[in-house]
């Protein structure tokens, strides 16, 4: 039986904004199947973005939702899950909108361990502002502040999100749907920072400029640069260059930020008495 999707999102914001083809609205029901596995209330959730395309998810689905300024998704989440710890705070964001005017937040959060699922959806461009070479964009590769193709080296999310402390990280592509819910839901079972990074298709932005053909042609693009994790390990830096590692690259507890905030407030009550 076909899932049932009519309960999570606000049928009356459709059709969405998003390019036909866009891997967007792919990461969105894995993100509604996934909560449903979890077995949560809607209003026991809340879905937080920044500004993007991906930042659009917040008007489609029927959640507590929160559509905040450029960058500072984290921070505004931060504040739910500190004032409301008892909720389950999901954000989504871009590759620019989490790792470069956000990137700060990113960093610090995974530093914090606060229990929030970010969702980064790597198109490695900015989509909606016009093309803008972002922190994943490829070296070599085209983008409308680098019309000679971007001379600068792009973030390894996975790498960032695991040296800063994220006690879950993941990473997935648009090519791989049963994957990257599956990774959503250890991430919003994990009681701490979960970090999923999906690698999808642009192909009205990146695409167009250079010259990789239509949606499906795209995802191809993609799907021949994906290498499982199991395999990448016996692989060499050349040969995994330019490819996309896709697995569970960090699956480990410490103490949660908002917990520890709790018995410090308690042992503050009690030296005041």
């Amino acid at each position: 039986m076909a899932f049932d999707y009519t309960p999570y999102i606000r049928k009356d914001k459709f059709p969405n904004i998003w390019c036909p083809g866009c891997g967007i609205g792919i990461l969105m029901k894995a993100i509604i199947r996934a909560v449903h596995k979890m077995g949560w209330k809607r209003e026991d959730v809340a879905l937080v973005s920044g500004i993007g395309c991906t930042s659009r998810m917040p008007g489609y689905v029927n959640f507590n939702t929160l559509h905040t300024t450029h960058g500072r998704a984290l921070a505004f989440a931060t504040g739910i899950k500190h004032a409301r710890p008892d909720k389950h705070v999901i954000v989504v964001s871009g590759d620019g909108d989490a790792l470069a005017i956000g990137g700060n937040h990113f960093v610090h959060a995974c530093r914090r361990n606060i229990d929030i699922t970010l969702m980064v959806l790597n198109n490695m461009i900015y989509g909606m502002t016009g093309g803008q070479v972002s922190p994943t964009t490829p070296a070599g590769y085209r983008a409308s502040t680098m019309p000679y193709g971007n001379v600068e080296p792009n973030f390894d999310t996975v790498a960032l999100a695991s040296g800063a402390g994220a006690t879950f990280v993941a990473r997935s592509t648009v090519n791989n749907p049963a994957l990257m819910e599956r990774q959503i839901k250890e991430g919003l079972q994990n009681k701490g920072f979960s970090v999923i990074e999906v690698v999808s298709n642009c192909h009205i932005q990146f695409g167009r400029r250079n010259k990789m053909g239509d949606q499906i042609v795209m995802r191809h693009w993609i799907k021949d640069r994906e290498v499982p994790l199991r395999k990448a390990k016996d692989m060499s830096e050349e040969e995994l260059q330019g490819k996309f590692v896709i697995g569970t690259f960090v699956k480990k507890t410490r103490p949660e930020y908002t917990e520890e905030y709790a018995k410090m407030v308690e042992r503050v009550k009690g030296s005041s008495k």
